[in-house]
């Protein structure tokens, strides 16, 4: 999904770019030009395309799950440990994300305010509580860490069965497009 989106960001706009009225940011928009890249590097004309979409959209949305479970990108820019140990966000507070946008204590991007949390997302949420309180029983700890590895293991098992229904419907070439942008392994 990074790399989607920067391959559509290194796209001169067209027709006003990203942006909604006065320039704002449009999440639909953003996706829109994210897709028909995908479209144009695939190679599918208009009915591959209606096939491989919803496909290629599901492993999308749990690989961004599964990144977001491990901490992703959060942790590599900044983003915090453990609740309450945030890092710096360019002035921003604390309240994250390019519009500040968070859902409890989880950034969260525009256009993914409303959006329920993961599986993995609320058992990683619920082992940080617990963490940051200092008299938590080691057994407690334990089995929020045992839910969270569970619920890190369905999400990948998940993402595999969505990665092998999206290859079955690919040429070659589309396949090997989707290895090298991160998309399959």
């Amino acid at each position: 999904a990074l790399v989607a989106g920067g391959l559509c960001l290194a796209q001169p706009p067209q027709g006003g770019g990203f942006g909604g009225p006065g320039g704002q940011f449009d999440p639909a928009q953003m996706r829109q030009r994210m897709m028909d890249n995908w479209k144009q590097q695939l190679g599918a004309d208009d009915d591959a395309w209606k096939v491989i979409e919803p496909r290629l959209t599901k492993v999308m949305e749990l690989n961004r799950q599964s990144m977001a479970g491990g901490r992703g990108m959060f942790g590599m820019f900044g983003g915090r440990g453990m609740r309450g140990q945030r890092g710096d966000r360019g002035g921003q507070g604390g309240q994250g994300g390019p519009q500040g946008q968070r859902q409890g204590d989880r950034p969260r991007f525009p256009g993914d305010e409303n959006r329920e949390p993961s599986a993995v997302e609320k058992a990683q949420d619920t082992l940080e509580t617990t963490l940051a309180n200092e008299s938590a029983s080691a057994e407690t700890i334990k089995e929020q860490l045992t839910a969270l590895r569970a619920a890190r293991l369905k999400a990948q098992q998940e993402l595999a069965a969505a990665q092998q229904d999206l290859r079955q419907i690919l040429t070659m070439r589309q396949e090997a497009v989707l290895v090298l942008n991160g998309m399959l392994n």
